[in-house]
C-alpha cells in the first residue's frame, strides 16, 4: 500500500532520513520505534506530504503523495495538536471532520458513541475548546478524529503519549479491533515498547535515519527490542537489517 523508494531528507549537509526501499502492505499494523532524532516523525511527515523529500518518493496505493491529493480521501492522521482546531469544541471538531468525510450528523453521533469508554465522559458536551483540554484529552480528540470515515490508512505519531495507563490499554484495544474488523493499515510510532509490540504485527527500528531492524512480531519481540535499546547482547533470532 505504501512504498518509499530511495527516500532521503536532508537539512543542509545532514541527512536525517535515508530509506533505500520500504514497503508497507495493505492491512498491516506497522510500528516504528527509535530514539529521539531517529527520523520517525520525518518519515511520517513525508508520507503525509507535510515536507518534501530531498530525494526519492513515497506512494500510497501507487499515488505519488507529492504530486496528487487523491490519497487524502483514504488517509487519516494525527501527528500533533496542529492536526486539530484548538478554537473549536470537540463536538464542533468532530462535526467538521464528519462533513469532510461525507458523514451526516447521525453517522457522526453513531461513530462517537463507540468511543464512550475511551472518552471517559470528559470530551463531548463539555463546551470546552480543544485547546483548553488536558494534553491527554487533546490526544484523544486527535486520534478519534483521525479514525473517522471510510479510510484505508491511519498514521499515528506517539498516540500513547500523555494518556493515562487505562486510556493506553483502551487505545490498544481500539487499534486492534479496527485492524481486525475493518482491515485498515496503521502506521504507528511510540517510545513505549510494550504498547507498540502489543498492537503492531511488524516493527521497524530507525537509528540516525536508517533502518537497522525490520522484523515481524513474535512472542520474543518485546525482549528483543529491550535488548537492542539497552545495548545488551542480541537475543537469538533478532538479526540486523541487511
Amino acid at each position: 500500500m505504501i512504498k518509499a523508494i530511495n527516500l532521503q531528507k536532508a537539512y543542509k549537509q545532514e541527512t536525517v532520513l535515508d530509506l533505500p526501499e520500504l514497503e508497507i502492505k495493505k492491512g498491516e499494523v506497522f510500528g516504528l520505534v527509535g530514539n529521539n532524532g531517529a527520523g520517525k516523525t520525518t518519515f511520517f511527515s513525508l508520507v503525509l506530504d507535510l515536507i518534501r523529500a530531498t530525494k526519492g518518493n513515497v506512494t500510497i496505493n501507487e499515488i505519488p503523495v507529492a504530486k496528487s491529493e487523491e490519497w487524502k480521501e483514504i488517509t487519516g492522521a494525527y501527528i500533533d495538536e496542529s492536526f486539530t482546531i484548538g478554537y473549536l469544541t470537540p463536538d464542533e471538531y468532530f462535526g467538521f471532520i464528519g462533513e469532510l468525510r461525507e458523514m451526516n450528523a447521525n453517522d457522526v453521533s453513531s461513530y462517537l458513541s463507540t468511543f464512550e469508554e475511551f472518552f471517559h465522559d470528559e470530551i463531548l458536551g463539555k463546551k470546552k475548546f480543544i485547546r483548553d483540554l488536558s494534553k491527554g484529552n487533546q490526544k484523544k480528540v486527535g486520534i478519534v478524529g483521525a479514525l473517522m470515515g471510510n479510510l484505508e490508512l491511519v498514521v499515528l505519531d506517539e498516540p500513547f503519549a500523555n494518556l493515562d495507563p487505562t486510556s493506553q490499554f483502551k487505545l490498544r484495544k481500539i487499534i486492534k479491533d479496527i485492524s481486525s474488523d475493518q482491515g485498515k493499515t496503521f502506521l504507528i510510532s511510540s517510545h513505549n515498547l510494550d504498547n507498540i509490540t502489543d498492537v503492531c504485527e511488524r516493527i521497524v527500528i530507525l537509528e540516525k535515519g536508517k533502518i537497522v531492524k525490520d522484523v515481524p512480531k513474535t512472542e520474543n519481540t518485546l525482549a528483543e527490542l529491550e535488548a537492542f535499546f539497552t545495548g545488551e547482547e542480541k537475543v537469538s533470532g533478532f538479526h540486523d537489517k541487511i
